[in-house]
Parts: structure tokens; C-alpha cells; sequence
């Protein structure tokens, strides 16, 4: 089976840095800054948790996590005096909500923590490290964050939890063999028989169970992809006929053109506006 991750962690990263590790009491309101999600390990203690009026509120009463992948303001409402036990971390996606991983996931992921298949060591060790002094915490508390994530959306493909876009895909027996192709590769010249004989499937098959999972065609899919790479390269500062080259468009005039098709803008301009 293809590594379903790894192409999209290697280009698209994901940094996280722990900022509470103790008890919430009472009523706690959290705003993200902006671009980052966050990712909160409740260990012991009933929590409500409502998004200021936008839909019905969560009752959480067994060890939970909560993920929310982009911005989203939220409230905890605890016990006054007994409180709750959380452990949290700010997630920064690389290229924030533009991040494929954080735009395929919903406003927020709740999931009680033996829910998550092999990560009883991790957490176990997270809070031991959370709610004890030694050195290198933040650094070591940093990491076990960044492997809980990365359990977190093995579950979510391996359980089915994914019901549309990217992940959905990644979960499909056979879609997924496409998608990973064109994650590893995206300057090959991937026609729709190509990755249809990567997926097994039939091209006309292929096109209509890749248009029903992911929600768009496998070209329209493989041109965002391109499109996303290309703004990675323009933030590190690539030059224009390099990103061409390795995202798998013949010219700077082809990316330029596929480029303001997605964006709206044209690459230099997209580059000025993100620099500004």
C-alpha cells in the first residue's frame, strides 16, 4: 500500500507548539491567531465546548481531543472549581488554510482518545511530559503533538470518517493509488487513462467514483495540486522558470496562465501581495 501521507507532509509541513498543559476552570474563550488551528488532549473532566452560536454545542464527558485545522474561535465551559485537565498546541500548516491537510478536514474533529488506534503510548507519555518540569519539555511536548496529528488522520482514513474530498480519496482502496501518484510526481504528464490504470479501474469508472469521493475531476484535483506546490516555491523564493519545471507546467507563461486561471492573480503578483 502507498504511503498516503508522506508526499503531502514532506512538501506541505505541519509545526505545532504546545501553550497550555493544566486545568481550565470555569468559561474559557479561545481565538486562534490567524492562519493557525489548534489541537486540544482533554484528559479528565466534562466539557461543553460551543463556536459562538454556530450549531449546537459538544458535550464532552469522556477523554477526548478536539482539532480544529483552521481558525475557529471556541469556548470551553467547565466545572467552576473542579475544572478539567487539557493539554494544547497551536498548529501552523504550512501555507495555513491553503495547507491541503487542513482544507480537507472539517471546522473541528472530536474523538475520544481510545478511539485513536495505537496512540495510547503517545498520550500517555504526552501527559506525563505535560503535567511534569524537565528539561526539554516544550521540545519533546512539541513532537508527541505532531505525532498525535498524524494518528489522528490515520483514523480518520482508516475508520471512513471522511466521507468527501482529499482524505476521502486517500481512504478509497483504489483512488488512492492516483492520488498518491500525483502527489509524488506532479510534473509527470498524468492523462486521465494514466491514473486510471494506476487506480485499476476503467477510465470512465475512475472518472466518475473520483468525481463522487473528491468532489471535483481528477484534472481540476491535479491543477490545484500543481497550483499549491507553485505558491510553496514562490514563498521560499524560487525562481519562476524553476517552479514551472518541477510542478509540471512546460513554461513560465503555462504556469503564469494555470496560475491566474486558480488564483485570480498572476504568480509575481501573488508573490507581492503575500511578501506585502
Amino acid at each position: 500500500m502507498p504511503d498516503r501521507l508522506q508526499a503531502l507532509l514532506e512538501r506541505f509541513s505541519v509545526r505545532a507548539q504546545m501553550f497550555h498543559a493544566g486545568a481550565l476552570c470555569g468559561i474559557n474563550d479561545l481565538v486562534p491567531e490567524d492562519g493557525t488551528g489548534q489541537l486540544h488532549l482533554i484528559r479528565s473532566g466534562p466539557v461543553e465546548v460551543s463556536h459562538g452560536g454556530a450549531g449546537s454545542a459538544l458535550h464532552v464527558a469522556a477523554p477526548s481531543l478536539l482539532l480544529y485545522p483552521r481558525p475557529l474561535p471556541h469556548r470551553f465551559v467547565t466545572d467552576a472549581e473542579r475544572g478539567a485537565d487539557f493539554a494544547c498546541a497551536h498548529l501552523r500548516f504550512d501555507g495555513g488554510t491553503a495547507h491541503p491537510i487542513a482544507a480537507a478536514l472539517p471546522d473541528v474533529v472530536c474523538l475520544p482518545l481510545d478511539a485513536v488506534a495505537g496512540a495510547r503510548d503517545v498520550l500517555a507519555l504526552l501527559f506525563e511530559e505535560a503535567f511534569l518540569q524537565r528539561c526539554g519539555r516544550q521540545a519533546l511536548l512539541d513532537r508527541l503533538f505532531e505525532v498525535v496529528l498524524i494518528q489522528i488522520l490515520r483514523q480518520l482514513m482508516e475508520s471512513g470518517q471522511a466521507q468527501v474530498g482529499m482524505l476521502a480519496g486517500l481512504s478509497h482502496p483504489r483512488l488512492r493509488h492516483a492520488l498518491v501518484a500525483m502527489h509524488e510526481r506532479p510534473a509527470e504528464d498524468w492523462s486521465l487513462p494514466a491514473l486510471a490504470a494506476r487506480a485499476g479501474m476503467s477510465r470512465s469508472v475512475f472518472a466518475g467514483a473520483f468525481r463522487d469521493t473528491v468532489g471535483c475531476t481528477p484534472g481540476a484535483y491535479l491543477q490545484r495540486w500543481r497550483i499549491g506546490l507553485a505558491q510553496q516555491a514562490l514563498r521560499q523564493g524560487l525562481p519562476l522558470k524553476r517552479i514551472a519545471d518541477e510542478v509540471g507546467y512546460g513554461s513560465e507563461a503555462a504556469l503564469s496562465r494555470a496560475f491566474k486561471a486558480h488564483s485570480g492573480v498572476s504568480p509575481r503578483e501573488w508573490r507581492q501581495a503575500e511578501a506585502a
